[in-house]
């Protein structure tokens, strides 16, 4: 059953918990919402002879791709719950949407790119799934 549940919602509950709370005070002047994810967790040394820095921001995005790959994998599912699925995805895109279009701290490429990625859930989800179950039919019915 929670395994059914849309896994997006991690990113977005991990970048809200980041940002709320160690983000900083959002009214004080000069507020950066992405302070807090340019935070540098690793820097490699490279043959080009310049460091690679990887920060939380860029591991955010990575885990936001990785959970995405794993939706995509859930909407070739044709079971009863994949329709309440793809509605939770609905609603976790408006989610992001409402927030990114009305939260100081959600003003950020990180988070739009999160959006951008519950939104992909939910047009990948749904194609998928209505080229799943057609395929489901055709087979049905000997076709």
């Amino acid at each position: 059953m929670l395994l059914n549940l849309p896994w997006l919602i991690v990113p977005f509950l991990l970048y809200n918990i980041i940002a709320f709370t160690f983000g900083g005070d959002s009214s004080a002047a000069g507020y950066d919402p992405n302070a807090i994810f340019q935070t540098q967790i690793l820097s490699i040394p490279m043959l080009s002879e310049v460091d690679w820095t990887f920060t939380l921001g860029d591991l955010l995005l990575a885990l936001t791709m990785i959970i995405l790959f794993v939706e995509i994998l859930k909407a070739t599912n044709t079971s009863s719950f994949a329709l309440v699925d793809h509605g939770l995805s609905i609603v976790v895109f408006v989610l992001c949407l409402v927030e990114f279009l009305m939260v100081k701290q959600a003003t950020t490429s990180l988070f739009f790119l999160i959006t951008l990625t519950a939104l992909i859930d939910v047009v990948a989800g749904f194609s998928i799934g209505i080229r799943a179950a057609r395929r489901d039919l055709n087979l049905g019915t000997g076709g």
